[in-house]
């Protein structure tokens, strides 16, 4: 047998595989765009686990998010439930295989990076659970909306484990160190009144109301506005978050002069026409 053409059939096969289950991996998470509004759909039911730590490869997320139409991204899972979180059996599935970890759960906090620090505002509808790493994707949201009856939990302590993409940074910055501390450590469920007052969402509406509630959120927010405008205020609120007060006010007045400049030009450029 030709060892040439055996190496190319072999190199063909493990191309091959590797693209089958990349095709795999993105069928469990849909993209589409309504009305201007990004719509990321976790689609693993029932439980909607996320397969990988990187549930959606970043430079597809990338590519979605960089559409000039977008004006806004609601996030939200199919069936039952927003998501169970990580898929225990196929995360030390990659540990017995020998496989990096630490880069495949660095990969899967930088995709929730890179959603966070998007100039668009996100919204999480939540159903069902929003558990482990479910939870961490609503928290890289600025806008949380649960149904009645959701349940949030961080069970990772439960199996020798804690939050591994960003819990322990985003969930005491949202909620306070004594609460994260306590659901982290616990492990324990907690229903949507609770989540609400510890303020971990921020609005409740009924189960059948959720997706298109939170929908209509973004298109109130941001009707009628340039695309520009949405992104400028994102900046400008992000900045609080990450600059000195007296430089994110420096910022926003910077945003502010940017924005009128452009905003006179267009006025000038409608009336000479």
């Amino acid at each position: 047998m030709n060892t040439k053409n055996l190496w190319t059939s072999r190199q063909n096969s493990e191309r091959f595989f590797k693209m089958q289950r990349i095709i795999e991996r993105n069928d469990l998470i849909k993209w589409e765009i309504k009305d201007g509004i990004g719509i990321l759909t976790i689609s693993n039911p029932p439980e909607n686990y996320l397969y990988e730590p990187e549930f959606v490869p970043l430079d597809t997320l990338q590519s979605w998010t960089a559409d000039p139409t977008l004006k806004g991204i609601l996030i939200h899972g199919k069936g039952k439930h927003f998501s169970a979180g990580g898929d225990l059996k196929r995360l030390f599935e990659l540990v017995s295989e020998n496989q990096n970890l630490e880069a495949k759960m660095a990969a899967g906090a930088v995709v929730l990076d890179h959603l966070n620090s998007t100039d668009l505002p996100l919204v999480a509808a939540i159903h069902g659970v929003c558990f482990g790493g479910g939870l961490e994707i609503a928290l890289s949201c600025h806008i949380r909306v649960a149904a009645e009856n959701s349940l949030f939990a961080t069970p990772e302590t439960g199996h020798g484990l804690l939050p591994g993409m960003g819990g322990t940074v985003w969930l005491p910055a949202t909620v306070g160190k004594a609460h994260a501390l306590q659901m982290i450590l616990s492990g324990d469920m907690i229903s949507t009144e609770e989540a609400s007052m510890i303020g971990l969402i921020d609005f409740i509406v009924p189960r059948k109301e959720v997706f298109t509630y939170s929908f209509n959120l973004l298109k109130r927010m941001t009707k009628n506005l340039h695309s520009q405008v949405i992104k400028s205020v994102i900046k400008a609120l992000r900045n609080t978050e990450m600059l000195p007060p007296e430089q994110a006010i420096a910022e926003e007045t910077r945003i502010f002069c940017e924005l009128a400049r452009e905003e006179s030009f267009r006025r000038l450029s409608e009336s000479d026409t």
